[in-house]
């Protein structure tokens, strides 16, 4: 195509554009909102943000010293060459949350700071977090100032968050600069302990501005909050972590990793407990000052007692102690133990089972405080900064956050652990505890490492490989009693495999949609309500197979995003979301070769384009027009007050086939209550299909 008839083409685009858009600016209401108007701001989740050294450390038999801003976390080339140095650098007093004597780190700023956490050739690409997002941000034309990352100190434990470094009041300032720098609210994205992060600043808002004050904040500052991957009912690795080590992939002993981790406040944050089980909403202290005028206390409900699992597929730790010390080793879990130990002869090990509850309100780790030197860490940590927390316990489960729009993101139907057997190592601490079994959550069922099927509670899919379903899921208690449901592909798709159902009720528990699977395709299936909530939204995403690390570098979540955001901002719409009809490619990267049909795929929306450098098909396969101008194919016009039959809405379409000259793309035309007419066009025919609205 010539570089004229592109032109062309986009300049008739434009001009379809602005005549849609005057048509909206005529009708009763208004237009949404303004895109330059919108911040994102970005809360990064646990590891994710980069650690910089604030101290000299010389270190002996390296090369390699520490200087001041340095990189910590994570730099592995100073890990391998000094890793008792580095350790140094990262380790906290277990206790007070100190900085070792001899080296200190801070977190970065910017986004150059979550990223990439080990820039280079090699160790960038496997260490980028959200540097795919930036680029998409840049793609769509988004301003510098537009995108606000708020790194923290993830080892940290909430309240030492704002006592050391003053995060949440500086998040607070956050909120208000890009409120005041662009002039409208901001959109959160939040992942993994970004979202605990989150949470924890709402609470403590409130102890900040008057009450009568707290939802007109948020209205005025946050317009839409997006939770992406959050544990919100804990996750069981970080039990793994605690016990017996998780590497994360870092060329470290699994020993050296449990005694990293369990130095961190942070480390208990991510606890699984009990969905039944909550703390009293006191407010007791203010940061700034105050008294304490009581104590959190547990309050169960009586299905916890019911339930074997608190709520979770399995007992999530399974351990064996030596019962030689007889039932006074644990009087923590003395009539448990009891009912144990009368069947166990003397001398052999004791198998006990410990389910969310016994795990976050320290049970589990009375019971093992003789065999484990780390327990009283633990449960100090425990009580000082969760339990008696001066503003929110956070080991309890989350009602709906009060922001007017809620997303819900997360990955289903990979293999997820679950539950754990340990036993006595026979080393000292760090390794004094070994991983026998391993129960995983896997398509509905739950089996063991060997493959043997294990009885409990398993949801109707499987967590994100890092946390559960039952932890993800919980946000689907935030949806009212009816709900929209549709099921699409992720990838491009012309809307022949979307499923919809309709006023789906919902009582409380999870809700699975009665939908087909082709067993060679990944979905994403989507929960809506707009009702249940006057002026309030709210939705979940599930995401076939998105790895809970990797699901903020998904290109389908991405889309997603961008075209919910770019629907609420641009167009006076008649539904609440974004219409899942039909996907085609927003980006040049979305375009490829059909080596079949021996042309570029997608022709409607990819053109071949041969730039020099290119060397492959697939490379000079290309977007007819800008990103910014594909986004327009998902456009939908509402036209109050106009009744039409179907030979009516033909015409109408017709007529905006006219207006559009010979745009090349597709638009949808919502006829309220009546039809949706979707018209595609190319550069020789125009093709109109009228259906029953299901928008």
């Amino acid at each position: 195509m010539g570089g004229e008839e592109r032109k062309r083409r986009r300049l008739a685009m434009t001009l379809t554009a602005v005549l849609f858009l005057g048509i909206l600016e005529l009708g009763e209401g208004e237009l949404k909102g303004d895109y330059s108007k919108i911040s994102g701001i970005i809360i990064p989740g646990f590891a994710s943000t980069q650690l910089r050294a604030w101290s000299i450390l010389d270190c002996p038999y390296s090369p390699l010293d520490f200087n001041p801003l340095d990189l910590v976390w994570l730099d592995t080339t100073k890990l391998l060459s000094a890793v008792n140095c580095w350790l140094k650098c990262m380790l906290l007093d277990p206790y007070n949350q100190t900085d070792h004597p001899e080296c200190k780190s801070r977190p970065d700023s910017g986004l150059s700071a979550i990223t990439e956490l080990d820039p280079g050739y090699i160790t960038g690409p496997l260490s980028s977090v959200w540097k795919e997002w930036v680029k998409w941000c840049i793609e769509f034309g988004i301003e510098a100032n537009a995108i606000i990352a708020v790194p923290y100190d993830w080892r940290l434990p909430p309240s030492m968050l704002e006592e050391r470094d003053l995060y949440f009041h500086k998040l607070k300032l956050t909120f208000e600069t890009a409120l005041k720098l662009r002039g409208g609210p901001s959109i959160v994205f939040a992942h993994s302990l970004g979202n605990n992060v989150f949470r924890y600043f709402l609470e403590w808002l409130k102890l900040e501005i008057a009450p009568k004050q707290y939802i007109q904040w948020l209205d005025d500052h946050i317009y839409a909050y997006f939770a992406v991957g959050a544990p919100l009912l804990g996750s069981t690795e970080t039990v793994k972590a605690l016990l017996s080590g998780n590497t994360f992939g870092l060329p470290v002993s699994e020993g050296t990793a449990r005694l990293m981790f369990n130095s961190f406040g942070s480390s208990l944050w991510m606890m699984p407990f009990s969905k039944y089980c909550r703390a009293d909403a006191m407010y007791l202290k203010h940061f700034s000052g105050g008294t304490r005028k009581g104590h959190q206390t547990y309050h169960c409900e009586e299905k916890e007692f019911q339930s074997n699992y608190s709520g979770f597929s399995t007992n999530i730790i399974n351990i064996e102690i030596p019962s030689t010390r007889g039932i006074d080793a644990y009087p923590s879990v003395s009539e448990f133990a009891e009912t144990n130990l009368s069947s166990m002869e003397c001398g052999l090990p004791t198998q006990l089972s410990f389910s969310a509850r016994e795990i976050a309100d320290g049970t589990f780790f009375k019971a093992i405080e003789d065999y484990d030197s780390d327990s009283k860490r633990t449960l100090h940590q425990l009580k000082k900064s969760y339990h008696d927390d001066p503003v929110l316990n956070p080991l309890t489960p989350w009602d709906r956050p009060p922001i007017k729009n809620v997303f819900c993101i997360y990955g289903v139907d990979s293999r997820t652990e679950v539950g754990y057997y340990f036993a006595p190592s026979g080393k000292p601490y760090p390794d004094n505890w070994i991983i026998t079994d391993i129960i995983y959550e896997i398509e509905g069922s739950l089996l063991s490492r060997s493959g043997n099927q294990v009885e409990g509670n398993p949801g109707a899919t499987s967590g994100d490989e890092t946390v559960p379903y039952h932890s993800l899921s919980w946000c689907k208690n935030w949806l009212g009693p009816r709900v929209n449901i549709t099921r699409a592909p992720q990838s491009e798709h012309d809307g022949s495999d979307v499923q919809v159902e309709l006023n789906v009720e919902h009582h409380i528990e999870d809700i699975v949609p009665n939908m087909t699977r082709s067993p060679r395709v990944k979905y994403i299936t989507y929960y809506e309500d707009s009702e249940s909530i006057p002026g309030k939204r709210t939705a979940v995403w599930e995401l076939d197979k998105a790895n809970h690390r990797n699901i903020v570098r998904s290109p389908a979540l991405m889309r997603e995003l961008w075209l919910q955001i770019w629907h609420d901002i641009h167009v006076d719409a008649p539904s609440h979301f974004v219409t899942k009809a039909k996907r085609g490619p927003l980006r040049d990267d979305d375009c490829y070769w059909d080596y079949g049909k021996a042309r570029c795929a997608w022709p409607e929306y990819c053109e071949y384009r041969y730039v020099f450098g290119d060397v492959h098909l697939g490379q000079s396969c290309r977007l007819r027009s800008s990103s910014a101008d594909t986004l327009l194919h998902y456009v939908c016009i509402h036209l109050r007050n106009y009744q039409a039959n179907e030979v009516g809405a033909v015409s109408l379409a017709r007529l905006f086939f006219e207006l559009a000259i010979r745009h090349s793309g597709s638009l949808f035309l919502v006829i309220p209550g009546y039809h949706l007419v979707t018209f595609a066009i190319d550069t020789n025919s125009l093709l109109v299909r009228v259906e029953k609205a299901i928008v």
